[in-house]
């Protein structure tokens, strides 16, 4: 988030790319997360809906697929990633446990709605189509980069990707909202683009250093992580745009569960444990100073 020339060994790469994770292209040492010491917080715990406090432990739908939000670790089942850290974080200081389920990114909101999943916790940007489902609290802030092959870079201009093979994951905000505009654009210039839409990210990233797709975009963190653990096979290209909140996605008009989210985040962050865990992921610039429900 593949390809078939030199078949024996562009597969073999392929299949090591995929199974590692979102952008764990390299298969390094596995992440020591920051040392944090969570509290309960009376207050906010209060707010969390009797259903949930009888529970104890949220089911938390979330696409493993996305280093460094949420992936999969060495051992192909436990999810780990910023995102995973700073939630549990959350979850305790409401006096609850985090059960981190992989589920396809597309399926998590309608999970969440159905009562599959207590919350969605996935890189999903906020937006209004979204809004329109569920109710989100921002956490986190985030933008739209573009990578390629370092050999194929300066072919590539995000603004203007006409007549590229452009590889994204189902369901982002990148397929929905950034590339149609583009699309439409470059079909009516008679160099159409033509979109490789992946499952998953790791998905996608493959492609890319397989040489199947041109270029890929995604969101910042994950371009950034992505490149950084290719190895020089990965290279930016152009600027972060669109920057945009990420945000938990619980059911619709819950207003005092998202409060007691807010509450837990606005503690995490007094106390500086926010900052250490993004921090600690290399994604602290994406801190935010207020967090709030459908902001």
């Amino acid at each position: 988030m593949r390809r078939s020339m030199l078949m024996a060994g562009l597969a073999a790469a392929s299949l090591a790319l995929a199974g590692c994770g979102s952008g764990s292209l390299s298969g390094g040492p596995a992440h020591k997360g920051a040392s944090v010491s969570v509290s309960v917080d009376k207050a906010a715990a209060a707010k969390v809906p009797a259903s949930l406090k009888k529970k104890g432990t949220l089911a938390v739908g979330s696409d493993a697929s996305y280093a460094p939000s949420e992936f999969l670790a060495g051992d192909g089942k436990t999810v780990e990633g910023f995102d995973v850290d700073l939630f549990k974080a959350v979850a305790e200081k409401l006096g609850l446990k985090a059960n981190f389920q992989n589920a396809s990114f597309d399926t998590i909101i309608t999970g969440v709605t159905g009562g599959k999943y207590d919350i969605g916790v996935s890189s999903f940007t906020i937006n209004p189509d979204r809004m329109k489902q569920a109710d989100m609290v921002s956490y986190f802030n985030a933008g739209t980069q573009w990578a390629a092959q370092p050999s194929e870079a300066g072919k590539v201009n995000p603004q203007k990707p006409c007549g590229l093979n452009v590889a994204v994951q189902k369901g982002t905000t990148q397929l929905q909202d950034d590339l149609p505009a583009k699309i439409r654009a470059c079909k009516a210039a008679g160099k159409p683009i033509h979109v490789l839409v992946y499952d998953k990210q790791d998905q996608a990233t493959a492609a890319v250093v397989a040489g199947k797709a041109d270029a890929m975009l995604a969101d910042s963190p994950v371009i950034a992580y992505a490149v950084k653990q290719s190895s020089g096979k990965l290279k930016a290209v152009g600027s972060i745009y669109a920057a945009a909140p990420y945000g938990y996605v619980i059911p619709k008009n819950d207003g005092q569960f998202g409060q007691a989210l807010v509450m837990a985040l606005t503690d995490l962050q007094k106390n500086g444990d926010y900052q250490k865990i993004l921090k600690s992921w290399g994604v602290d610039q994406g801190a935010i100073s207020k967090f709030a429900v459908n902001p």
